[in-house]
């Protein structure tokens, strides 16, 4: 009989900017695409550390590969790495009601968040992302992130403040 392991997302309460676990870790959270950084999550990785700002804004300004879908990975910390994932389009919804983020791009990003964890042996740590300022819905991101990190034996853990 075949051994069948069903990773799932570990949800837990606490600071997504202090993960709680050994080793490799990736925080993952969600950017715009025309250069914002001010609101939501990313103050919390602001009041930690100045890189990835810094970093997103240097990234920003010079255009180079700044699209939806796109990662950059920001090491703050000898084994603390920050994923700025640009998944949201723009800072507000579109007249036509559509949420500023882009599923598309999520699932993209993820994609190399996946490719870097499985590079350096990290786990994925995370707020609900893309359901804040950014409008989505976590059935989709949830989603999202099985088919992206789990599935490929990833561990996630979601943190809630």
């Amino acid at each position: 009989m075949e051994n069948s392991f069903v990773m799932e997302i570990e949800y837990i309460k606490g600071d997504a900017t202090s993960p709680l676990k050994n080793g490799n870790k990736i925080i993952v959270h969600i950017c715009n695409d025309i250069g914002g950084w001010g609101r939501g999550f990313v103050m919390a990785i602001s009041s930690k550390w100045s890189e990835p700002e810094q970093s997103f804004r240097n990234w920003y300004a010079s255009k180079d590969k700044f699209a939806l879908g796109e990662v950059q990975f920001v090491k703050v910390e000898d084994d603390i790495w920050i994923a700025n994932l640009i998944g949201q389009r723009d800072i507000k919804g579109g007249k036509d009601g559509i949420p500023p983020v882009r599923y598309e791009a999520v699932s993209t990003g993820l994609s190399k968040v996946a490719s870097m964890a499985l590079q350096i042996n990290a786990t994925v740590h995370m707020p609900r992302i893309g359901c804040g300022l950014a409008g989505g819905s976590w059935d989709k991101m949830e989603k999202i992130i099985h088919t992206q990190l789990i599935d490929k034996r990833i561990r996630v853990t979601v943190y809630d403040l």
